[in-house]
């Protein structure tokens, strides 16, 4: 019997059937299709050893006017510049030196167990701190917390980051060493209690957003999980059973009015009365009183209790879920819609551009910072409206970046003019070439102002050759450069449309792609269009949509790819990728943990980040040092519709592994699968290795694969675990013959 040629579509197709799919491929992990065939992407390695603390959630390369290579990193926790593999710290400081204001106090309860031993308290009254916040101290005493202590001077005098915070005026720290019998003082000479004069000084960092998506409404925004980090806090001075209605707490100042309502774990307590030393009768269980309270059980269908009554162990967080000094710092329970978010309950999401050599930044829904080069890497970002000369500077925002063209900061979803109220589909710009003028009163600048007209909340700028894309949940727009008196116009250019995070649409040229709820769009030329996808069932029905915030979309323009990074169904970040290739038209996806991608450009290769580490890809062909698994599988082929039994007893390979750095052979495994019915699964299946036997210029094979499979139809997987292996699939071809029915 003559041999047959396998030839197969390029891409994934995995939203059909398989037998639908015939003559394509169906899947596939770490692996691109160039000029119709497949082969394996490229590797990456580390970038530099030194890591980054948090999640990264945005990327940004530039060069300085003196030639210097900075990468900026914005993650959940910080902000860096990298140059060199060395990562500098410039993370906005929130106010001033807090001046004279904290005092130390080691936990000695029980000195044979060290991790408590290393919980210290710092006291300090209206720290205004959450959790996972960075304070730095100095001025601390010489003896730290007692002479001859563990806790010295030296260990209290650097950063730290906060542990928790169980009250307005105080939270923890975690030293290095445990301490001793010795640490006895509270840092400033006297013992803990004396009242010795403070002398320690606490420089705090902007709050830190969320690692974790907490939605606005419903589950993870209420009162069971959803933490609105100015409340009023303490914690409980006892234990409590199931059935106690007398509680005392460390401190109830601001918690001591009847009618309110606090949360100790997961349960809602109503505030009876309070009485003298930290003490308060509570109702247990509480279910809320309907439309009048934020705790509301209409959607719940009764007025049970929305929480159950149970045990609570001493030292237990009591924060005041209703009955704070503003409506904002309460709760908000389920079907009851949110009174309003503020940074430290968002996703911590950064946005930057470079002004000249300077960089601005800005935490979505924060104030906007200023970095300026010449000033140095030791030296950290200070908020814009805050700067000498600044005026009517944005104080918050969702977005900013640099008009190339005209040199205007925009910021988008920011304060109205002279207010601090927040539009969420304002846009506003400064004078041009001027970062600090934002004077839309003055005739004598171009500052100026724009509402966006459709939509209900700015989601992301994209800046392209022709003008710059603003995308809001329902409706996309172009800004472009109009000249004097109008500055900038704005023309809708498609309603109806979603997009699934601010980091999901990104430009090729004049074109960009993003990512919407469940489909893909394109836009070029004023024209915008669902693009047609081959994998999208793929994508959206195995992912985490309560994070997809996290989606991270990216350009690798040297295999003219579109990249979307997003989270599976069972996981909370980034751990799977689908690419478009826009010259093929092709698509396909598989596994990789990447929280934020950035084009090959000043850097001569692809960057991208995560678990606290920044890599270069397509760097060789494995990861990062360790062997890259990856493979492709065709939809299955058959003989005569399927109504034939086939026998395979040969598979002659057509794969090349030019390029391999293998300093072996490389190599990769041949697997014909075959089935009976659709329906059923591959129940024969025989293997067989294709390995490079030689290294001269014109490679040589293996000449043939041996095997032996039977059924009415049969798939080819290609699969490779080698290191150091390149490998490309052309066209196998099989010996395969009719075969009878027994």
């Amino acid at each position: 019997m003559p041999l047959t040629k396998l030839k197969f579509k390029p891409g994934i197709i995995s939203d059909i059937t398989s037998y639908s799919a015939e003559g394509g491929f169906v899947d596939g992990d770490k692996i691109r299709f160039r000029l119709g065939f497949p082969e394996k992407i490229g590797g990456w390695e580390k970038a530099t050893s030194n890591q980054y603390q948090g999640t990264a959630r945005s990327v940004h390369n530039w060069s300085a006017l003196d030639g210097s290579n900075y990468l900026g990193l914005g993650t959940s926790s910080k902000y860096y510049i990298e140059e060199g593999g060395s990562f500098s710290d410039i993370t906005p400081n929130r106010g001033v030196l807090q001046e004279n204001v904290v005092t130390f106090a080691a936990d000695l309860t029980d000195l044979t167990d060290d991790d408590q031993s290393k919980i210290i308290t710092v006291t300090d009254v209206a720290h205004g701190a959450v959790e996972g916040d960075f304070v730095t101290f100095s001025g601390v005493n010489s003896d730290g917390l007692g002479a001859g202590g563990a806790i010295t001077q030296a260990i209290l005098q650097q950063e730290y980051q906060i542990a928790t915070v169980p009250n307005g005026n105080s939270y923890t720290i975690i030293s290095s060493v445990a301490a001793n019998s010795n640490d006895t003082e509270d840092g400033t000479g006297a013992e803990v209690g004396a009242g010795g004069s403070v002398t320690t000084d606490a420089q705090y960092q902007i709050n830190s957003g969320l690692d974790t998506t907490v939605g606005g409404t419903g589950w993870g925004a209420g009162l069971f999980s959803g933490i609105t980090t100015t409340a009023k806090q303490t914690q409980l001075n006892e234990a409590l059973d199931n059935s106690e209605t007398a509680i005392d707490v460390d401190d109830e100042t601001g918690m001591n009015t009847a009618g309110d309502v606090i949360l100790v774990d997961n349960e809602l307590m109503l505030i009876a009365a309070t009485g003298d030393d930290n003490t308060m009768t509570v109702t247990r269980a509480y279910a809320g009183t309907g439309a009048s309270s934020n705790v509301n059980t209409a959607n719940h269908g009764s007025s049970s209790a929305l929480t159950d009554a149970v045990t609570h162990t001493d030292n237990t967080i009591v924060r005041l879920a209703i009955g704070n000094d503003l409506a904002t710092q309460d709760f908000t329970g389920w079907g009851v819609a949110s009174t309003g978010l503020t940074t430290t309950t968002q996703l911590r999401i950064w946005s930057e551009d470079n002004f000249s050599e300077n960089l601005v930044i800005n935490p979505r829904d924060g104030a906007i910072y200023y970095w300026v080069k010449s000033d140095g890497l030791t030296t950290r970002a200070v908020e814009l409206s805050g700067i000498t000369g600044a005026n009517n500077a944005p104080t918050i925002a969702k977005q900013v970046l640099v008009s190339d063209l005209d040199r205007h900061v925009v910021a988008f979803g920011c304060n109205t003019y002279g207010t601090t109220v927040q539009d969420p589909l304002l846009i506003r710009f400064s004078s041009q070439n001027n970062i600090l003028d934002w004077d839309i009163a003055s005739d004598t600048n171009t500052s100026g102002d724009l509402p966006i007209g459709g939509g209900s909340e700015f989601m992301q700028a994209v800046e392209t050759k022709q003008g710059i894309l603003v995308f809001t949940d329902k409706t996309l727009h172009v800004m472009k450069y109009s000249g004097w008196p109008y500055i900038f116009g704005l023309h809708e250019l498609s309603k109806n449309i979603t997009i699934i995070s601010p980091k999901a649409a990104v430009a090729v040229g004049d074109t960009v792609y993003w990512m919407g709820q469940d489909l893909f769009y394109v836009t070029s030329g004023g024209q915008t269009q669902q693009l047609p996808c081959t994998v999208k069932d793929k994508v959206f029905l195995d992912m985490n949509k309560e994070q997809a915030g996290k989606v991270y979309a990216g350009v690798n323009s040297e295999f003219d790819e579109v990249i979307w990074f997003y989270p599976s169904s069972s996981a909370s970040n980034n751990d799977r990728y689908v690419i478009y290739n826009y010259s093929d038209q092709t698509w396909y996806y598989g596994t990789m943990d990447r929280d934020v991608w950035l084009d090959q450009g000043l850097r001569k290769n692809p960057i991208a980040a995560s678990g606290g580490y920044v890599y270069n890809h397509e760097i060789g062909f494995d990861d990062d040092g360790s062997a890259m698994s990856s493979y492709i599988e065709s939809a299955p082929v058959d003989m005569g519709d399927g109504e034939k039994f086939s026998f395979i007893k040969r598979i002659i390979p057509d794969i090349t592994f030019k390029g391999s750095t293998a300093l072996s052979s490389p190599s990769a495994t041949f697997t014909i699968k075959a089935r009976n019915f659709p329906g059923a699964d591959f129940d024969d299946s025989n293997t067989g290795t294709a390995t490079r036997t030689s290294t001269s210029p014109i490679e040589g094979f293996t000449e043939k694969l041996d095997i032996r499979v039977r059924g009415r139809s049969f798939a080819l997987r290609v699969a490779s675990d080698a290191l150091g292996s390149k490998w490309k699939l052309g066209s196998p071809r099989v010996d395969i013959r009719e075969d009878g029915r027994r």
